[in-house]
């Protein structure tokens, strides 16, 4: 079982479809897969309301919801021999939340837009966030990932930049495409789409893929590494080289 959390506390980012995708990638591929919703709008939970009969399974837990009448353990409880667990976070967390949060991950995944707000959002989250114990001694796997998108733009650039320094793996670039609409309306994830318009961005889900898969995994694959745009060295990156990271985005 390997615990996999969308984590930004900019809101907009693209968590939820990165998550709703994820999942149903497991779940086309024979994982027993669970979607767990933090996120008080809800939008994983409903995804999955519209999700075909016909569509293999995907077990959703509305973490969001106050537990009436049972414990809290009882409402997240996992169904026996879960693979997968896929963990959507709503915006604007920190402090305690955001602590308990990580506690309860292996693998973070944090989407960032190529916007500057959306950079100067998720650089002043993400010091905070390289602070915390789990992350600081490596014993949570954290990768970022430039979502929607579009790779011919000055704002790209930017977003590449502070990425590849950002002191965490840089596992995949997203393009901003409508294949995600067209998925999300169906209750499906692109890799269940039929058209092979999609083709092009399940190219770029690869090195994504691999990188969760090298976590997974109890032998690392080399592949995941290979697949990084930016793998992020050791695990272990030390609080002064974040800091150091993080300096170069403040001086560019």
């Amino acid at each position: 079982m390997h615990r996999v959390m969308l984590l930004n506390s900019k809101g907009g980012c693209g968590k939820t479809t990165i998550a709703t995708n994820l999942a149903g990638y497991y779940a086309s591929s024979g994982k027993n897969t669970v979607l767990i919703d933090h996120d008080g709008q809800g939008s994983g939970t409903h995804w999955l309301t519209t999700r075909p009969p016909q569509a293999p399974a995907i077990h959703g837990i509305e973490a969001y919801r106050e537990a009436i009448g049972v414990t809290r353990s009882f409402l997240l409880r996992l169904p026996e021999n879960t693979d997968r667990i896929v963990i959507d976070t709503p915006a604007n967390v920190q402090g305690q939340q955001l602590a308990d949060l990580v506690s309860r991950s292996d693998s973070i995944i944090v989407p960032v837009l190529s916007s500057q707000i959306d950079i100067d959002a998720a650089s002043k989250f993400m010091r905070s966030f390289a602070q915390l114990p789990r992350v600081l001694n490596g014993d949570v796997r954290v990768a970022v990932v430039a979502n929607r998108v579009r790779t011919h733009t000055v704002m790209y650039l930017d977003l590449e930049r502070f990425l590849t320094h950002s002191g965490f793996a840089f596992a995949a670039r997203l393009r901003d495409t409508q294949a995600y609409i067209r998925a999300a309306e169906c209750g499906l994830g692109i890799h269940e789409l039929r058209a092979g318009g999609a083709r092009k961005d399940l190219d770029q889900w690869a090195p994504l893929i691999a990188w969760v898969e090298e976590g997974a995994s109890e032998t690392p694959d080399a592949l995941g590494t290979a697949y990084c745009i930016r793998p992020a060295g050791k695990e272990k990156a030390t609080s002064r080289q974040r800091a150091f990271a993080f300096s170069l985005k403040a001086e560019g």
